[in-house]
């Protein structure tokens, strides 16, 4: 399996041995792109679909983490690429498939990359069975998996979405939550002709179930259960779009 990857490092020594031992010794790497500051990271990781990041800790004007935090819905993994040894925590906490001490050890890189490998490779197993359309003549719904087979959803049931970093919430108007392991760009993309308006970087709503819009900046929406969900400034335009 072929796994889209940059790297994020602001030494171009580094940037290039680095470059070097993936070209010669994992040959699943397909690397797009390089990078030496956050800035251009991000840009890298919105312009490209990634299914992993190599990210070197310390930067200017930031670090891996402040990046990390400017990504919505991450789905890709990263590996944390350091000379030092005190993130290890923050590392862990940010979700970091793997962690990487400099200098790097080439059988230590193989291992990181195969097992980002292998969580891909899990994950594409699993993505015929979450949220795909049993057949598409049945209309208005979705399967999700469960550990004995596959739960069947009225897409009219479903109130709204909530990320959770790699996984998703969602709520239905039974007062019932579903939680699968799949980001809300997904679900937003399955369920873009279903009547689903994405509102926020972590909600994506049922337009059917809003009752009131309440003004602000972004402002908010009130469903029918009565539950408020914020409205960011970026996404109110879209939304009132379904109103007009």
């Amino acid at each position: 399996m072929k796994l889209n990857a940059i790297l994020v490092e602001d030494e171009k020594l580094s940037r290039d041995i680095l470059s070097n031992y993936l070209q010669k010794y994992c040959p699943n790497i397909n690397l797009v792109g390089q990078a030496e500051n956050i800035k251009e990271g991000l840009k890298l990781i919105e312009n490209n679909n990634l299914d992993l990041v190599f990210l070197d800790v310390e930067m200017p004007y930031g670090n891996a983490f402040d990046l990390l935090d400017q990504v919505e819905n991450r789905s890709f993994e990263t590996i944390f690429v350091t000379a030092y040894n005190n993130y290890a925590i923050d590392a862990l906490n940010a979700h970091a498939s793997y962690y990487l001490m400099k200098p790097i050890e080439i059988d230590e890189l193989i291992k990181a990359v195969n097992y980002v490998e292998s969580i891909k490779l899990k994950e594409n197993a699993l993505q015929e069975k979450i949220l795909v359309p049993i057949t598409t003549g049945v209309q208005g719904k979705i399967t999700i998996p469960q550990q004995d087979g596959f739960e069947i959803l009225e897409t009219k049931d479903i109130m709204f979405c909530k990320a959770d970093d790699n996984y998703t919430e969602i709520y239905l108007n039974t007062n019932k939550k579903k939680v699968v392991s799949k980001t809300l760009k997904y679900f937003d993309e399955i369920l873009a002709d279903s009547g689903f308006a994405r509102i926020h970087k972590s909600y994506l709503v049922n337009i059917n179930e809003i009752t009131k819009y309440v003004k602000g900046k972004g402002g908010s929406v009130i469903l029918s259960n009565g539950k408020e969900l914020s409205v960011s400034a970026s996404r109110k335009a879209d939304l009132l779009a379904y109103f007009k």
